[in-house]
């Protein structure tokens, strides 16, 4: 409609166009064709319903008129192997997840590894556990199915934030891992940061502190914990969510 109004649009003369949303139905559709014709105006419209665009189509006659959705969805119905689900305002649905996702994401990035502890009252899932469980792909990967999720590393020089004691305990998930496992995985790390795999941030000794720590934590607070040794982020992911949309609690899975 902008591209057709610009070639007739000149200096002195303005040509203006009327969005009219949410017609879903023949009394106020008609509303509208009277004010088009009271306006002098011509229709475009998209009208998904058969019905609604079948009345628009006979009532408005005498106005001047153009059916932008109808001869697409004919078009693609000779290509597409299933039927128009004939529903308005899908389009905007589709935003409407679109934007939550992105709102997600953004969420997850802003209250990742517990930088700021006001994140998780506004969480829908807190995420805790040991350093290198995968906390921050697992809240990525959440965020990306639309579920803010923040996470905290459990530390047993560093108290964990009382906020997370206040929390619904089903809203808390706890990742462990087993050491053995977790003592490869941060070898590994210090190797890609230049750093002697002796460190005591690889000692067993000091793996098996921090998950008994962490164990202590989740148990005070009522939380499922999962076990990620050797588990996909997605494979996680698929749990938690199960946990998150049925309620589950006080689980090791």
């Amino acid at each position: 409609m902008k591209a057709a109004l610009s070639q007739f649009n000149s200096e002195g003369e303005s040509l203006i166009i009327k969005r009219v949303p949410y017609v879903h139905d023949a009394e106020y559709l008609r509303e509208v064709i009277d004010q088009a014709r009271a306006d002098g105006a011509a229709l475009a419209y998209t009208l998904v319903l058969p019905e609604l665009r079948r009345i628009l189509q006979e009532e408005a006659r005498d106005l001047p008129q153009v059916d932008i959705m109808g001869p697409m969805m004919d078009a693609l119905s000779l290509v597409m192997a299933t039927e128009p689900k004939l529903k308005p305002g899908l389009v905007h649905r589709i935003d409407e997840e679109y934007f939550r996702k992105v709102e997600a994401i953004e969420f997850a990035v802003k209250y990742d590894d517990g930088k700021d502890p006001r994140g998780i009252t506004h969480a829908d899932i807190v995420i805790i556990g040991v350093s290198r469980t995968s906390k921050t792909p697992l809240c990525m990967y959440l965020a990306h199915k639309r579920i803010k999720a923040a996470n905290v590393p459990l530390v047993p020089e560093v108290p964990p934030p009382e906020e997370l004691f206040k929390l619904p305990p089903r809203k808390v998930i706890g990742l462990t891992i087993k050491p053995e496992q977790l003592n490869i995985i941060r070898q590994e790390r210090l190797k890609t940061l230049g750093l002697t795999s002796s460190a005591e941030y690889a000692s067993m000794e000091r793996i098996l502190l921090e998950l008994d720590y962490a164990e202590s934590i989740m148990k005070k607070i009522g939380c499922p914990i999962i076990d990620v040794t050797n588990k996909a982020v997605e494979e996680t992911a698929s749990r938690v969510l199960e946990i998150f949309y049925k309620g589950e609690r006080n689980k090791y899975v």
